[in-house]
């Protein structure tokens, strides 16, 4: 099954710094993966949030808040388009990233969505540490720097 489905969140790497990713996958409703194999679905506003699992405080769950538009040919049973969606991850990888973010007061932030060769629709979520707005500078003088540098190869004297 060939569906080449990757939609990133391109403000993540402007506002944050990224640490480190792991790639999650989503429990998701029926109409909610037709919905992302149509593409539509938004990253930009989206969050994730490190909750304790009910009578369980030692078990932590992550969760991700993010806008999945309804599907199109759905019934009376179709999705929200603003819900939390659980994130399937492994214990120690939960306990890694609740670790990470409790002491050190860094973020979670989902950075892309795609559909896997199996058809099963992963998340890549990023521990990441917000940019000052020097460091937002930087990165644009960067980023014009290496295109001023790409088009001075081009042009042929």
């Amino acid at each position: 099954m060939k569906n080449y489905i990757n939609i990133k969140n391109r403000k993540a790497w402007f506002n944050y710094e990224i640490l480190e990713k792991f790639v999650a996958g989503i429990e998701l409703y029926g109409t909610e993966i037709k919905s992302i194999r149509a593409g539509k679905i938004s990253l930009t506003d989206s969050y994730c949030v490190l909750l304790p699992a009910l009578g369980k405080p030692q078990k932590s769950e992550l969760w991700v808040k993010m806008y999945i538009a309804e599907y199109t040919h759905g019934s009376y049973n179709n999705h929200e388009p603003r819900r939390e969606r659980k994130l399937l991850l492994n214990r120690k990888e939960i306990n890694k990233i609740a670790r990470k973010v409790i002491t050190t007061g860094l973020s979670i932030i989902p950075l892309r969505i795609f559909i896997n060769d199996r058809g099963y629709a992963k998340i890549e979520v990023a521990i990441a540490q917000g940019k000052k707005k020097y460091d937002k500078r930087q990165s644009l003088k960067e980023k014009d720097d290496k295109r001023e540098m790409a088009r001075l190869k081009k042009v042929k004297y």
